[in-house]
């Protein structure tokens, strides 16, 4: 008989241990769902992310079950914890597709490198500078490495200069990521493609090539000419 309390008391210990094991979110980091979430009560978002507001989680369950979806806890730090109607499946599929296309992307983008000397020719300047506007148009960061030789490495001012004009020349394109900074004889600069810039120089673009169109063009009417004459001339008085 003793020993009755003793087998209850590890059999309540064990069911205790069980729901704690259940309460415990998954080592993977996905969020409890369903028959997993362990609150009382919980403040409910819809579908379509309405506030629906706290109910008990039988009663969330069933609202969610009612519309062939999931309830799933998105915010388990928060009390009560917040939950949300969705189609978990299609969720977690979405979400892997995204992180695909994210890598995807970030995979493609590549860091191009334009080597600069402090005496550049305006030429040479220009070939190359048009080299690095092409890069960034394209999505890929630039990598501008500017050499010193000699006596040159004394005057740094001379290659800040060099690279303060390439920015200014690329500024429609692109935007100073890390900024520029000498290590031994070099000096380097990181330029990464700036979207707003380049839209907005499109739209400049645009509204110029509009503003420099010939008149008629636009379906104004042009002006007016004479009529013509029985025999095809123009009516205008002949020279005399």
């Amino acid at each position: 008989m003793d020993d009755v309390p003793v087998v209850a008391y590890r059999r309540k210990l064990r069911l205790d241990e069980e729901d704690l094991a259940i309460a415990t979110p998954p080592a993977n980091g996905e969020p409890r769902i369903n028959d997993r979430i362990r609150a009382r009560e919980v403040r409910l978002v819809g579908p379509d992310g309405q506030q629906i507001g706290i109910k008990p989680l039988p009663e969330a369950l069933a609202i969610a079950r009612a519309q062939d979806l999931d309830l799933v806890e998105v915010a388990a730090q928060a009390n009560p914890p917040v939950c949300r109607v969705m189609d978990y499946g299609k969720y977690k599929y979405e979400a892997a597709q995204k992180a695909k296309e994210s890598r995807r992307k970030a995979s493609n983008v590549s860091i191009k490198e334009m080597k600069y000397r402090p005496k550049i020719s305006g030429g040479d300047f220009d070939t190359k500078t048009r080299k690095v506007e092409k890069f960034l148009s394209e999505g890929h960061k630039v990598k501008v490495t500017l050499t010193f030789r000699g006596r040159e490495v004394y005057h740094p001012e001379l290659g800040k200069k060099i690279l303060d004009q390439v920015e200014e020349a690329v500024k429609h394109v692109g935007r100073v990521e890390i900024h520029p900074r000498q290590d031994g004889r070099n000096m380097t600069m990181v330029l990464a493609p700036d979207k707003r810039a380049q839209a907005a120089a499109q739209k400049a673009a645009a509204e110029a090539a509009a503003e420099q169109a010939p008149e008629g063009t636009d379906g104004a009417p042009a002006a007016d000419a004479p009529p013509p004459g029985d025999d095809g001339s123009t009516g205008a008085p002949a020279a005399e």
